[in-house]
């Protein structure tokens, strides 16, 4: 069975065990519990999903249950109320590695952008067309304005860009 981290900091152990249930019929789970690694947010958990993004994900994983990971994320939210109360990063391994950096002050927005990460399912595909063949990891952030995700950092071969006014800014070498 393949094997996801939790790590995290500020997080219930009545929510650390729901989202435990949630996953443990397909993965091993480690858990870590870690210091507040960022000072905006009071808490934070990161989730590692070793599969791909895609479709085969969620038909084996199973929609129902991605649909209850949403809710708990929602309900982790609307418990600690608006402001930079709560990060949720989810990362899923594969070629490209995505990550959802979910993290929108205003809860409606927050509840919004956990509801379309499914839509990058079907932009995946055009969105790999406007980036360099060599990308190997994207990071998407909710764009509050547009009402969207947006691509934020990207790293193709090696070397870490950031999305600022419409192109890629390097970072990293």
């Amino acid at each position: 069975m393949a094997q996801t981290t939790l790590r995290y900091y500020g997080i219930s152990p009545w929510e650390v065990e729901v989202l435990y249930g949630y996953l443990r019929n397909h993965f091993d789970i480690v858990q870590k519990e870690i210091e507040q690694d960022e000072a905006d947010y009071v808490s934070k958990m990161t989730i590692s999903i070793p599969v791909a993004f895609g479709d085969a994900f969620f038909v084996w994983f199973e929609y129902r249950r991605w649909e209850r990971i949403k809710a708990l994320f929602k309900e982790m939210k609307r418990r600690r109320g608006s402001g930079n109360a709560l990060k949720i990063v989810v990362e899923f391994a594969g070629n490209p590695d995505i990550t959802f950096d979910i993290d929108a002050r205003d809860r409606q927005w927050f509840d919004n952008s956990v509801e379309k990460i499914d839509v990058i399912l079907e932009l995946l595909p055009y969105h790999m067309q406007k980036l360099p063949a060599q990308t190997s990891e994207i990071t998407y952030k909710f764009d509050e304005k547009t009402v969207r995700w947006r691509h934020y950092q990207i790293v193709s071969e090696g070397i870490a860009y950031r999305a600022v006014g419409g192109r890629w800014k390097q970072i990293s070498d």
